[in-house]
């Protein structure tokens, strides 16, 4: 066969194509992709196929060479490949690996939606998390990983973990949150005190039921620092209550934390309103749900904050 430069001998001599199109058919010409490609198909290509395929091959030498220069192409992450179609020479795009590693880590992102915590909380592992006298702990959140995998349609009860500042409550949830997003599942994990601080701000803009059922029919639901501020009636009631609710009624997993225990939590925070007043038996329809989507696990350690 002869050379492209051959071949496109009467093109090159017209004026039209210009001298970078000169330049890249040359370039074209000692391309090992290109040489390899028209060696193996030169059953398949008449002199006029590869002059009428003349604008592919300048397309993709010239992709290639934006590449090796760190340029900026039309299709970022994707690499170039020849191919013959009812011969004619076309230009395939394919994702490199980089690109699809990339993409694949973002749409693992995307499945953790956290309001109003810690960037940190994002990167957080399991393989990280130091049982340090927590491994049951440990245990219980790799047992609900493997169990939900297998029947996610199941109804699995969450986790209640209490204990004092620091000590990596937070972090287990994230943890567990980018586990399950890796194997496909989506986690919406909520810093508590932040939520019913944007609640009481939709009441003017009218969307408090929106705010809620985004966070009442998350397919999965982390409540962090439950019990860190003050509790009110229509808040307790109306907002908590509600979402309770629901994800006990539709099965829905469901995980907390908490510097205070359940009793705590029962008697210091639900049960006494914002005015002072006291209102047991509302608290322990609170406690009731808790109980039936969590179970309850006391995490020691040392404040890992300082």
């Amino acid at each position: 066969m002869e050379s492209l430069s051959q071949i496109l001998a009467e093109q090159l001599k017209d004026n039209k194509w210009g001298p970078r199109y000169q330049k890249l058919i040359t370039a074209a010409e000692r391309d090992p992709d290109v040489v390899e490609f028209l060696k193996q198909h030169q059953g398949e290509l008449t002199k006029d196929d590869i002059i009428r395929s003349a604008s592919k091959l300048y397309e993709f030498v010239n992709f290639k060479s934006q590449l090796a220069a760190g340029e900026k192409t039309f299709m970022p992450g994707y690499y170039p490949y020849l191919t013959l179609s009812n011969h004619h020479i076309e230009v395939t795009y394919t994702p490199t690996k980089e690109f699809v590693a990339k993409q694949k880590q973002k749409e693992i992102k995307q499945r953790v939606k956290v309001i109003s915590l810690p960037k940190s909380i994002r990167n957080a592992e399991l393989s990280e998390y130091i049982p340090d006298g927590r491994e049951e702990i440990l245990d219980a959140a790799l047992r609900f990983f493997q169990e939900f995998q297998k029947s996610p349609h199941e109804f699995h009860k969450g986790m209640y973990l209490e204990g004092s500042f620091g000590v990596g409550k937070t972090y287990l949830l994230g943890a567990l949150a980018n586990a399950l997003a890796e194997k496909g599942y989506s986690t919406t994990l909520v810093h508590f005190p932040s939520f019913a601080v944007k609640m009481k701000s939709s009441i003017s803009s009218n969307s408090t039921g929106e705010l809620i059922d985004s966070v009442k029919k998350a397919p999965l639901l982390m409540l962090d620092d439950i019990g860190a501020d003050q509790m009110s009636s229509w808040f307790r009631d109306d907002v908590l209550g509600v979402i309770l609710q629901y994800r006990m009624q539709e099965e829905l997993p469901t995980f907390f934390s908490s510097n205070l225990s359940l009793q705590q939590l029962e008697e210091e925070y639900l049960t006494v309103n914002s005015r002072g007043e006291a209102e047991p038996l509302k608290a322990k329809r609170i406690m009731e749900r808790i109980r039936f989507l969590a179970d309850d696990y006391h995490v020691v350690g040392r404040n890992r904050r300082n």
